[in-house]
């Protein structure tokens, strides 16, 4: 089950990376109704190509940005929308039957059934999500809500974080058959709390296109916040709205996320845990792929690399979280 597990959890990783190259190829508008069934089939002729074009035709994001657009540029967006609908379908599949498996034969042990049930009604409720995000973008908007994408990925991120958690749960039962579930510390919760944020601001920054508002290292055009920026009202919102506000805050809170980070890599390795060398492994890559993207100008590949990372560092911290956890300490 762990190995099945772990499989799902590199089947979500892969659509993290296919959800950011959807996004930056602006690609996540181009399938403009959700069939969850008969979705699973793309076009296979011309009149079906030239009724799939004409859908997205209707909506703002065409009008505004896309006029002239030929048939053969629209199917290379849909192509990323598909596959990413698609992938999704796939690891639904890929942890429905077999759990349904192991759910015939007996062998999910004592208490996980209702966890991975969970796992798998949350999956089921992230497709939902999806689609209410890209619903954001095809009637008014000329692009999806960012808040919205940030919720998707996060969800995403986080049945990633109780996968991985759960196999690394039913690999200490094969040590210790009476061993009980890891418990998050509260090192691990002030770690994972600090990530969060940070990936929130991720999705921010990318619904956004905050990333292109300012190409330069460490400070924005000359100066570390540039003066003369409109601000919104209420003032709280531009914490959320304003581009250059939450790239400030998405390259800055960064550093105070590899403090917390490297805070529980230390705890980790003190356990004896090699996953706190992975985490400040990745978290160095990750600042380092994030400058990249800013200074490349949001280059694709550079891009989609920080965001797969993002995914990687998680499965990281959840090792090392759950390393310090214990079979039998309590939540302290």
């Amino acid at each position: 089950m762990a190995r099945w597990l772990f499989v799902v959890a590199g089947l979500i990783v892969a659509m993290v990376v296919i959800g950011g190259i959807t996004r930056l190829t602006e690609s996540g508008l181009s399938i403009t109704q959700w069939k969850p069934i008969s979705g699973t089939i793309p076009p296979l002729n011309q009149a079906q190509w030239q009724a799939e074009f004409d859908n997205y035709k209707r909506i703002p994001e065409y009008q505004a940005f896309n006029r002239d657009m030929t048939l053969a540029g629209f199917k290379h967006i849909f192509f990323w929308e598909y596959l990413h609908r698609l992938w999704g379908r796939l690891i639904g599949m890929a942890f429905a039957l077999p759990l349904l498996w192991f759910a015939v034969r007996r062998q999910i042990p004592a208490g996980y059934g209702w966890r991975l049930g969970a796992l798998l009604a949350l999956g089921g409720f992230q497709g939902a999500i999806g689609w209410w995000m890209v619903a954001s973008g095809l009637s008014v908007r000329t692009d999806v809500s960012h808040i919205r994408l940030a919720v998707h990925l996060l969800t995403a991120l986080t049945i990633l974080a109780g996968i991985v958690w759960t196999a690394l749960d039913l690999m200490a039962l094969l040590r210790d058959p009476s061993a009980p579930p890891a418990r998050l510390t509260r090192t691990a919760v002030l770690a994972l709390a600090a990530l969060v944020v940070q990936l929130v601001y991720g999705a921010f920054t990318a619904g956004l296109d905050a990333g292109y508002a300012f190409a330069s290292w460490p400070l924005m055009g000359d100066a570390v916040f540039p003066a003369g920026v409109p601000m919104v009202d209420p003032a709280w919102r531009n914490a959320i709205d304003n581009p250059v506000v939450v790239q400030f805050f998405h390259r800055w809170w960064a550093f105070a996320t590899a403090a917390a980070l490297v805070w529980l890599a230390i705890r980790a390795t003190r356990s004896g845990s090699k996953a706190g060398l992975w985490v400040v492994l990745l978290v160095t890559l990750q600042i380092v792929l994030g400058i990249a993207t800013l200074m490349s100008g949001v280059q694709i590949d550079i891009a989609v690399a920080h965001q797969g990372n993002a995914a990687l560092l998680l499965i990281a911290t959840v090792f090392a979280a759950h390393a310090i956890g214990g079979r039998d300490r309590r939540f302290a």
